[in-house]
């Protein structure tokens, strides 16, 4: 059964245009998910489509009307049953691998709201909504960015999608370490030689270069992962396929 994404935004070609590419396109071509942009506006029950309003208290800006909204949201989940409602926020909490997984663990599929302007009536988010997230600790001017990136970390963990699932265990976050640097042809280019290491054909020298790799870069690039994650992930080994490896580079190669 395809994987249900349902987008609930202002702006349905932002999003159409988007899932347009690449996996995720891929992956819808063969069967393997859905995608619908459903547009907010379509709820509104006046002449002008209204979805905002001042917010009660005062204060700048805008906030999103709950019965347009709510009108929205149960529309989704008429479409797809089951499905998880998650409302991207700057308040949220932390949208991370693990959560991704989750999400692509549910076969019954998300429903991504969009936020804008100043946000969405609370009462909405209170009753109405079953997940709140943040993809990082800055803010948009819209949910959109966010719904793609959930929706493309989600979508790619889905069986099928990847051409390789083997290269997913080996990715950044995976395993709580960021994932080793990476290497292709020529050998040397403009005096920067890759890890000679790498070009032994020796798996086993490999694996364990790359973990030490991996373990230095987090160290390096992402100290709020803390030690204990790094430790813990230095007893798990990175495994390597042979065949991922290919031969080791000689003659015109190098």
């Amino acid at each position: 059964m395809a994987y249900p994404f349902l987008v609930l935004t202002l702006f349905p070609e932002m999003i159409r245009q988007a899932v347009g590419h690449s996996i995720v396109a891929r992956g819808a071509a063969a069967g393997l998910m859905t995608i619908q942009a459903i547009d907010i506006r379509d709820f509104a029950t006046d002449r002008h489509r209204t979805v905002d309003d001042v917010p009660y208290g005062g204060g700048a800006g805008m906030v999103m009307k709950p019965e347009p909204l709510v009108a929205a949201i149960r529309e989704a989940r008429s479409r797809a049953p089951g499905a998880r409602v998650v409302l991207m926020s700057a308040s949220g909490r932390p949208f991370r691998q693990d959560v991704a997984r989750a999400y692509a663990e549910r076969p019954e599929g998300l429903i991504l709201v969009c936020g804008h302007y100043e946000g969405v009536d609370e009462r909405v988010a209170a009753h109405y909504i079953d997940d709140e997230v943040c993809v990082g600790d800055f803010v948009l001017s819209g949910g959109e960015l966010a719904a793609l990136a959930v929706l493309d970390a989600t979508a790619r963990l889905l069986p099928g999608v990847l051409g390789n699932a083997g290269s997913l265990a080996e990715e950044s976050h995976e395993s709580g370490l960021l994932e080793y640097p990476q290497y292709t042809r020529p050998a040397e280019f403009e005096g920067h030689r890759v890890p000679d290491v790498l070009l032994s054909g020796n798996h086993a020298e490999v694996a364990r270069f790359r973990q030490a790799q991996a373990v230095e870069k987090t160290r390096r690039m992402r100290p709020d992962l803390g030690a204990r994650i790094v430790e813990v992930a230095v007893q798990k080994p990175v495994k390597v396929a042979p065949r991922r490896l290919g031969r080791p580079l000689e003659g015109n190669d190098v």
